[in-house]
């Protein structure tokens, strides 16, 4: 049998740590191979049961030291300091060869412990950035859905929380006992392609009048062949000026951007029209369905027929 610590930290988030309940702290032994499942602890600062989980076992963080698996739940603050208690029983559990979980910001709680340094990591795409910013020595992966790096492990934002804890039940218990559980969830065992598909497209740069302009003047013509020229045109400038001004006001090469519009552009016509994806290729400036398909799948880690059933409104 397999002993789970789910480390109950203060700032725990409801949604994470009921995710990890679910899997490890229900009896799934019906599914397993084994004829066994995993046995959870809930580890807390005090040791008192969690009013939430009844019925589980409870510990200090202490208790980590004695588990084959750890959980850490997402927090929801980011700027502050996780318990010393907490970090000093992640390191004695990760000493003693537990594999330890961080469910979304909980890779914020590994990474104060130095348990990410030199690894490659993930966490919700809206704060992988503050991750990466904060703790220079991970390797952050904003487009995963999750990773496994042997003893430590991480996972992108909220539901994938679930492709993570599935992974570890694949990893355990085998595909059956993945496949069964997934079932009885009523979600995919795996899903398809990573987080990449579910980040926001990037929001309009504050950008002075003569930019906007071309900017404005370039996304009305994404169906057309434009030229880093036709831009530089439209804001009076040249091509190295332009190049300068979008570098340092939108963050981006002008080709680059034109690049991140046109996959905005094929997101928006996928999710509310039913246009055919030739017809999007070349309402987006991407000339073949080919040539879509291939850039699309690049940036979004699916297919435009993947994403457009994943998100059709």
């Amino acid at each position: 049998m397999i002993t789970v610590g789910l480390a109950l930290h203060a700032d725990s988030m409801l949604y994470e740590t009921a995710i990890a309940a679910e899997i490890f702290g229900v009896d799934r032994s019906d599914v397993s191979p084994a004829g066994d499942w995993y046995r959870l602890i809930v580890c807390t600062k005090a040791g008192s049961p969690a009013p939430w989980l009844p019925g589980m076992p409870a510990g200090t963080f202490a208790a980590l030291a004695d588990v084959d698996l750890v959980i850490v739940p997402s927090t929801h603050d980011l700027d502050g300091e996780p318990d010393e208690e907490l970090l000093a029983a992640l390191r004695e559990a990760h000493g003693a060869d537990a594999r330890i979980a961080a469910l979304c910001t909980g890779a914020f709680v590994l990474a104060a412990a130095g348990l990410l340094d030199g690894r490659a990591a993930t966490t919700h795409w809206m704060h992988a950035g503050a991750l990466a910013r904060r703790h220079p020595g991970i390797d952050v992966r904003a487009d995963v859905l999750y990773i496994d790096d042997g003893q430590v492990l991480t996972s992108a934002g909220k539901t994938a929380a679930l492709d993570l804890c599935l992974h570890l039940v694949h990893r355990d218990y085998g595909a059956t006992a993945a496949n069964a559980l997934a079932r009885r969830l009523v979600v995919p065992a795996h899903r398809p392609g990573g987080q990449a598909q579910f980040v926001d497209p990037p929001r309009d740069p504050e950008v002075t009048d003569r930019l906007r302009t071309a900017l404005d003047w370039a996304r009305a013509r994404l169906d057309q062949a434009l030229t880093i020229q036709d831009l530089a045109d439209q804001a009076a400038l040249s091509t190295r000026q332009l190049a300068r001004r979008m570098r340092a006001e939108t963050g981006s090469a002008p080709l680059a951007w034109l690049h991140q519009q046109r996959i905005a552009r094929a997101r928006e016509l996928l999710e509310r029209t039913d246009a055919s994806i030739e017809k999007i290729a070349s309402a987006c400036g991407m000339g073949t369905a080919t040539t879509l398909r291939r850039h699309f799948t690049r940036a979004a880690g699916v297919s435009p027929t993947a994403y457009r059933t994943a998100f059709r409104k």
